[in-house]
């Protein structure tokens, strides 16, 4: 059965059961502080199991992709080592919302495997929940039962609270749970070791196949379990092994999942795969990791330094390492997948088809730039071998190798083995540990259970308010980096949470006299928390939430006018366009959208133009809060890839300017008042970003610009054509230069003459020690080379004044190079500390700048003892 078709005969089967399919949510999180991916298919439900969302079907069912890179779901290290684990996956799943619970899930599940899979049940094994003594929680005995009346008791296996207990996190919803699991070892590999003893034993060939939760608790910040108000069902099959079963495979990667991605890297690197375990593994790291990088990209998450972004880059990274070290490829390949991997899963997943270039563009960049950095740490690491004293390569240079340049440590150590020398792992471990600790630490954000002060769920009041009389609804209390604050959640919420781009409200919570400062506003699973310092000193009456009015207004302003550059972006350079990432604040709108080359300064006036010519039809705010997303997108407006929309959606329309979007706008275009573009630069391989700013700040810009127009005029005597002038000054300046330049010469070609003069012969060695007086950098260089080509054997050490600063020079000539008693650049570093400065170079030449100018002359004393 190819892939596909179980992917279809999945979502019929429970279809037939009354399931509705939901399409896959987005990879990346934007609203859940505690994930950065969905790591699983219940991501997109938490929502519901947790009471904080109305639910609309009772039961759903869908795939779902997934990223398991960070937290405590991390597969990374064992992709690619195994056959089985993968960084993205797609996991069919089928839910049940305080609807049916274990018997259905138990009894369907079994049912799509035998009945409609055909899998042989002699193959089948089952586990269910021994219990917890320290949750006080008992063993599953209604689904040990269940399966009772379906396979042997010898195939029910107990399974301890690791295996067998899910949880999403330290904290949040989790249940018990019983899984399916499927051995497809061969006949006489099962007569040699029953099955059931490798179960969960990280078998490659009996594996778990389907995980059905039974969501039932919620675990609290303290530890404890807390009841659900429903009972639910959360079901996980991985669609990469289900397939490897149905098809009679030993491995993952020998499924039609990826056997084209793996010809393709075949027929690219000219190496087999099937033939070198080694190469086995980086061809299945490739091809893993592609899949991943492609589908975030896809989605509008750009390989970055920080966040997810630094999560897709490090695993493209990785993928890129294995390539450049173990299949000897030096040159751009994930790219190359690109097309394979969208003509393969296009059809179920269109953003991959939609999105090719623009993925296949960014990753190729990426690969460019870090296949340099590469070459940069193997000349960092050659550097590093030729001053060691030993044969031991220091922990922490390899530390510095992995965490600047992006070296595995097996590939430092493979490096080092080469060269006959070892590395210090104990202080490498060491190093790694630190960083991950200062990580940790600078990301921490910990939180106590909610305090219930009233019964209630919030509502966001916003779009039509910025003030309201409410009460809190609850409360609890958040350390964010060290520092002590409460997050606290309202009836009626005024406050705009962030998202879509737009910063969270600021502004105040008033009882009485007393104003406490609302720090900002975040969404976490539908719940709007409002940030403090501190709580009101009475927390159970009425209490008047205030956003800040002038702070909201300037926010909107920058947001509509996000809006119309958006329209004027596609209306100008074209309708490739789109938007890859937005911030909205009061301060100034920043935009990032798809283009493939810099955007010209005719551009630029264009598209400023046409947004102040809307900005002056002051264009009405058209918008409609409960709109069907079929009606929204026949009316013009564009859905983002990347972005989670349900049946009804908010549409927001000035004119011509039509997108789906949830935050903060204007009543009417001619509030924004200006409009200029303060920048436009690269984020990344087609990826634009422009910069601009409206309204008040816009007005504050002109009057600073027109300030420093005539205070330049001013100082220029007030020309009559100011430009003309500049021009002259220029060309003024431009003789002047020269000028001096050709005194300079002049006198270094005199000071070259004298030096000549200064040489003494030691030892077989030309050496010429000196202080000069020349106040360029460029000359002291010049009179060095000039030297070192008349004089093979010179040794020369210069010292000047430049700048007020010491200067050193350091030349050694290539026939005295090649008897390697002097290095240029490690005499600089000998010398360099006596001047409290620092430089570097070649063997031949060196310099270095420093602090101490008093310093020189003993510098160059010092040097008078080198030969």
């Amino acid at each position: 059965m190819k892939a596909q078709e179980i992917r279809r005969q999945f979502i019929q089967f429970f279809e037939s059961k009354q399931h509705n399919m939901v399409v896959s949510a987005p990879l990346i999180i934007k609203d859940d502080p505690t994930l950065l991916f969905t790591n699983s298919g219940m991501n997109q439900f938490k929502d519901l199991f947790l009471g904080n969302a109305p639910i609309k079907f009772p039961r759903v069912c869908n795939s779902q992709k997934c990223l398991r890179v960070s937290g405590k779901h991390n597969d990374l290290e064992e992709v690619g080592v195994d056959t089985y684990h993968h960084t993205l996956f797609e996991m069919l799943g089928n839910w049940s919302f305080g609807d049916y619970f274990k018997v259905d899930a138990i009894n369907w599940a079994w049912e799509f495997l035998v009945d409609v899979c055909k899998i042989n049940p002699a193959n089948l094994y089952v586990t269910v929940f021994e219990g917890a003594q320290d949750d006080g929680l008992g063993m599953d005995q209604e689904a040990y039962d269940l399966w009772k009346k379906i396979i042997p008791e010898d195939r029910i296996l107990m399974g301890n609270k690791k295996d067998n207990f899910w949880e999403m996190g330290k904290m949040g919803p989790c249940g018990p749970c019983t899984e399916i699991h499927v051995d497809i070892r061969d006949k006489a590999e099962k007569l040699k070791i029953p099955g059931k003893d490798l179960v969960n034993n990280d078998h490659p060939q009996v594996i778990e196949v389907w995980n059905l939760v039974f969501m039932e608790f919620n675990r609290l910040a303290n530890g404890s379990l807390q009841k659900l108000p429903a009972q639910h069902v959360d079901t996980g099959m991985g669609f990469e092994r289900l397939a490897m079963v149905l098809q009679g495979k030993q491995s993952n990667y020998d499924t039609d999942v990826f056997s084209s991605l793996i010809a393709k890297v075949e027929e690219l690197t000219k190496i087999k795969y099937g033939t070198n375990e080694v190469t086995d593994i980086a061809i299945r790291v490739i091809v893993d990791h592609v899949r991943a990088v492609s589908f975030a990209i896809a989605e509008g998450q750009m390989p970055s330094n920080t966040g997810a972004g630094y999560v897709i880059r490090r695993i493209l990274r990785r993928a890129v390492r294995y390539a450049f070290s173990k299949l000897n490829y030096n040159q751009p390949l994930l790219c190359q997948l690109v097309n394979v991997l969208a003509q393969q899963m296009g059809d179920y997943f269109p953003e991959i088809i939609a999105q090719q270039a623009l993925v296949e563009k960014v990753i190729q960049e990426e690969e460019n730039n870090f296949l340099r950095t590469l070459d940069k740490g193997i000349d960092r690491y050659q550097s590093h071998k030729n001053e060691l004293k030993s044969n031991v390569l220091s922990g922490k240079i390899a530390f510095e190798l992995y965490d600047t340049f992006g070296f595995p440590i097996d590939l430092t150590q493979l490096l080092a083995r080469e060269d006959g020398l070892m590395v210090d792992m104990e202080e490498f471990e060491s190093e790694l540990q630190i960083q991950k600790d200062r990580s940790r630490k600078a990301s921490l954000l910990e939180t106590d259970d909610w305090q219930v002060v009233n019964e209630g769920d919030g509502k966001f009041i916003g779009y039509d308010f910025v003030q309201s009389e409410t009460e809190i609804l609850r409360y609890r209390a958040v350390k964010n980096k060290g520092k002590n604050l409460f997050q606290i959640e309202l009836k009626e919420s005024p406050f705009y949470p962030e998202g879509g781009g737009q910063v969270g409200d600021q502004g105040f919570l008033v009882l009485g006299e007393a104003k406490i400062k609302v720090l900002d506003t975040k969404k976490e699973n539908g719940i709007i928390l409002l940030t403090t310092e501190q709580l009101p000193s009475e927390i159970n009456g009425k209490i008047t939430a205030q956003v800040d009015h002038s702070l909201r207004f300037n926010t909107a302003c920058n947001h509509s006018a996000t809006h119309l550059m958006h329209y004027a972006l596609r209306s100008i350079l074209g309708t490739h366009v789109e938007q890859k990432g937005s911030l909205v604040n009061g301060n100034y709108l920043r935009f990032d959208f798809s283009h493939f080359q810099k955007v010209s300064d005719e551009e630029l006036q264009q598209i400023v133009a046409l947004v102040k010519q809307q900005i002056r039809q002051n264009l009405p705010l058209e918008e409609q809060r409960e709109i069907s997303i079929q009606e929204a997108k026949s009316m013009g407006a564009m859905a983002l890839f990347g972005e989670k929309y349900g049946d009804k959606v908010r549409m927001i329309k000035f004119g011509n300017s039509v997108e789906l979007c949830g935050g903060i706008h204007i009543h009417s275009t001619a509030q924004i008042g200006n409009f200029i573009i303060t920048s436009e630069s690269a984020v990344a391989a087609g990826i634009r970003r422009i910069e601009a700013i409206t309204g008040e700040a816009a007005e504050a810009f002109l009057q600073n610009e027109l300030n420093t127009l005539k205070d330049i005029k001013v100082l220029m005597k007030n020309p009559k054509d100011i430009l003309q002038q500049i021009q002259i000054l220029q060309d003024e300046k431009s003789d002047l230069e020269k000028k001096l330049n050709d005194l300079i010469s002049e006198k270094a070609n005199t000071i070259k003459n004298s030096l000549i003069n200064k040489i003494e012969h030691r030892n077989g060695v030309e050496v010429l020690i000196q202080k000069i007086e020349i106040n360029s950098a460029d000359a002291v260089k010049d009179i060095c080379f000039q030297l070192k080509q008349k004089y093979p054997n010179l040794l020369l050490v210069l010292g000047a004044e430049i700048n007020q600063k010491p200067n050193l020079s350091v030349i050694v000539g290539d026939e005295l190079l090649q008897k390697g008693t002097f290095k240029a650049n490690e005499i600089i570093k000998d010398l360099s500390k006596f001047i409290q400065g620092g430089g570097g170079g070649q063997p031949f030449y060196a310099t270095a700048g420093g602090k101490k100018l008093e310093g020189l002359d003993e510098a160059l004393l010092v040097a008078q003892k080198l030969v």
